[in-house]
């Protein structure tokens, strides 16, 4: 059963500032590649050209053209999923039902409207069902996701 990723996934795959991190976020995206059991939404790969791009207290994870690269291998190695009316719309339901921030909120509807089982995510509150959607954080703990 495939999971959805969430950008903070990426993102510590290649921020070196966090080696426990990096190496959690390093095998998740392995296993995904050879079980085909991970997900991303078009949304996080956005987040994660901005975010690995963007200084943190004068740290730049990667430059402009390695993460553009790397947003490229994304979208080779897994499968995207993308936005539909539908998914906006429970977007917007999950924001009012869950008190989700938009992001947030979009991030469950795609799950919710795949029928993805598991958002691996620090974002959320861990093991935290929102609809059919549970919320596992990967990087706490000696519970693994089971993607």
């Amino acid at each position: 059963m495939a999971a959805l990723i969430d950008t903070n996934v990426l993102v510590y795959r290649f921020d070196n500032r966090f080696p426990e991190k990096q190496r959690v976020a390093r095998d998740i995206l392995r296993r995904g590649i050879l079980e085909d059991s991970v997900r991303i939404p078009h949304q996080a790969i956005v987040e994660f050209v901005a975010a690995v791009t963007r200084p943190h207290r004068g740290h730049v994870i990667l430059k402009q053209a390695d993460a553009l690269r790397e947003a490229e291998e994304l979208l080779k190695q897994f499968t995207v999923l993308y936005p539909n009316e539908a998914i906006l719309r429970d977007a917007m339901r999950g924001c009012a039902a869950y008190r989700l921030n938009w992001f947030d909120a979009h991030l469950w509807s795609y799950a919710e409207h795949y029928g993805l089982p598991e958002i691996l995510t620090e974002d959320l509150q861990h093991d935290r069902l929102y609809g059919t959607v549970r919320v596992v954080n990967p990087f706490i703990g000696p519970r693994r996701p089971s993607v």
